[in-house]
């Protein structure tokens, strides 16, 4: 019994020795719950009070407009090779957009951020974030960019029976009065005032071009051929001098590009020489065929004999058409080269690259005579007077020559 009794109370003993630290157990497990929800409620409000802002508010009142905007019209640039999300911190400090993370956000979940095109576009202010994504993703929102083509004069150019051939100054008035701002927009006039009076050297005008260039007084038109084609971004906070200066800058840096001094030498011509001779190419050659009246200029010039192209005719006349009359050819003007011998004195239109290459690399041949004669532009090409003249009846009986005046 005693043993028994002895076992029964030692059992009785540990149980009561083993509560306690039962229960210590449990409630420290507690309190680690407790601290733990403490500490997940406390880094939510941070996160909350971090987006909402030290101004206070909800995030959606304070880190995120609603709707398309205020009305007020805002010009956004986005720079060539920029993306999206390098716009936010600007619209957020323009209140274009609520906060620089919405931007991001919104600009992160739409999938064709990366198509962004660089340029001009019209916002508003206070604009919710996926609003603004989708305006500068939009190209009715984008300032029209200048697009010169081969060819393009600085005048406009009336077409007998046609229409005007808007100029490349009218054309950037045209852009700039896109912009919205009234005391901003740049006028054709002031554009021709600043081409005609401006030091060319300060318009950013190739050292290869400034002799020739200031040669011709003040006229608007000494600056033509120095606009390359191609696609421009104009900034519509810019003045008539700073958009020419910007165009001519660039377009410099493009002329230069193509080795245009050493292979204007090759060639037995100067840079500006060859880029004249580049625009009469562009003026006067159908497609595929740059290289071969490229060949016909250089042969004629080392003859020598006048180049006599039409197209040098109707750059100093107020209307055109392909036909010219023997009145029109007769006049003596600084570009008309049946008047006169070797090239115009400046060049007619603005080259593309292509036809730069083309009296770069002229094709090898005798011609010294081509002729357009079908309407789908065939045109052939001869070493004799005699072959010619057989050629020009053609192109009269089929009516490429056809005047409409």
């Amino acid at each position: 019994m005693s043993r028994s009794t002895r076992g029964a109370g030692s059992a009785a003993h540990h149980v009561r020795r083993m509560e306690p630290v039962y229960v210590k157990r449990r409630q420290r497990g507690l309190a680690v719950l407790i601290a733990s929800l403490v500490l997940i409620v406390g880094a939510v409000s941070y996160i909350g009070w971090q987006l909402a802002g030290p101004s206070g508010g909800t995030f959606s009142e304070v880190s995120d407009y609603q709707g398309a905007g205020n009305g007020t019209e805002e010009l956004v640039e986005i720079p060539e090779g920029a993306s999206l999300t390098q716009l936010a911190p600007e619209l957020a400090e323009r209140d274009i957009v609520a906060s620089e993370q919405a931007f991001i956000t919104a600009a992160a979940n739409n999938p064709e951020s990366n198509a962004v095109q660089p340029g001009f576009f019209r916002l508003q202010g206070q604009m919710s974030a996926v609003a603004a994504v989708d305006a500068l993703l939009s190209p009715e929102n984008q300032i029209e960019l200048l697009d010169v083509h081969g060819g393009s004069t600085l005048m406009d150019v009336n077409v007998v029976g046609g229409d005007v051939r808007y100029g490349i100054y009218s054309m950037i008035a045209q852009v700039s009065a896109q912009s919205g701002d009234e005391n901003n927009r740049v006028t054709r006039e002031q554009l021709e005032q600043v081409a005609a009076n401006t030091d060319p050297a300060q318009l950013g005008v190739p050292e290869w071009a400034l002799e020739q260039v200031r040669s011709r007084g003040a006229d608007p038109k000494r600056l033509e051929g120095l606009i390359v084609p191609g696609r421009y971004i104009i900034d519509p906070h810019m003045d008539a001098e700073g958009i020419l200066t910007d165009l001519i800058t660039r377009s410099a840096v493009r002329y230069n590009d193509t080795g245009i001094v050493e292979r204007a030498a090759a060639v037995g011509l100067t840079p500006y020489e060859l880029a004249t001779a580049a625009s009469l190419v562009e003026r006067e050659a159908p497609a595929g065929e740059f290289d071969k009246v490229a060949r016909v200029i250089l042969n004629r010039l080392a003859e020598p004999m006048r180049l006599q192209f039409d197209s040098t005719v109707n750059y100093g006349l107020p209307d055109v058409e392909i036909a010219t009359t023997d009145e029109d050819r007769a006049r003596v003007t600084p570009w008309n080269t049946y008047a006169m011998d070797g090239l115009p004195q400046t060049p007619i239109a603005s080259p593309s690259d292509e036809a730069i290459r083309a009296m770069e690399n002229p094709a090898e041949g005798n011609w010294l005579y081509f002729v357009t004669i079908a309407n789908d532009g065939t045109t052939v090409f001869n070493d004799t007077f005699e072959d010619h003249q057989r050629d020009v009846q053609k192109a009269l009986d089929s009516g490429v020559l056809d005047s409409n005046r």
